[in-house]
This record gives C-alpha cells, structure tokens and sequence, in this order.
C-alpha cells in the first residue's frame, strides 16, 4: 500500500513539473496562430504592417523551432502587441 502512494506521489509531482513547460509551449504556438490569424484580417487593407512585422514574426518561429519557448512567447507577445495597437487605431476604437 505505501509503495502505491509513493508512486502516485511521485508521479503527480513528475506530471506537475512538467505541466509549466507543456503549457509554455501552447502559448507560444498560440501566439503564433493568433499573429496569423489577425495578418490574415489585416494584411489585405495593411500590406506594410506585414512587412514591418515580417521580421519578428520570422524571429519568433526561429525560436520555437530552436526549443526557445521563453524567446518565442517574448517575441510573439510583441507582435500581437502591435497589431492590437494598429488594429484598433485603425478602427476608431477607444477615441
């Protein structure tokens, strides 16, 4: 019987450490999907903004393709950022 508790503790408490990095991950691929996503809305009436936002783009896939899940969710945060700015300039919101 101890040795059944022992081992679910020990493999709730595996499960848990890995629980952070799984999630890490979901967000930087979130991220990503939401960039292309708003792009897909806002590119055809913005192609600048894509070019501008090219670069980091690119940056942030590099990343997570490297395992740099942390640069990734960085870089990906300050695209999503810009294209919140740019999106509700243009629409009028918050005036």
């Amino acid at each position: 019987m101890k040795r059944t508790a022992l081992a679910g503790l020990f493999l709730s408490t595996a499960l848990l450490g890995a629980a952070p990095a799984f999630a890490a991950e979901d967000l930087c691929a979130s991220n990503l999907q939401k960039i292309d996503n708003e792009l897909a809305t806002v590119a055809p009436s913005n192609p600048a903004l894509e070019k501008v936002l090219k670069p980091s783009i690119e940056k942030a896939k590099s990343d997570q393709a490297a395992g740099k899940t942390k640069d990734c969710i960085a870089e990906s945060q300050k695209v999503l950022t810009q294209l919140d700015k740019t999106t509700k300039k243009g629409s009028g919101a918050g005036n």
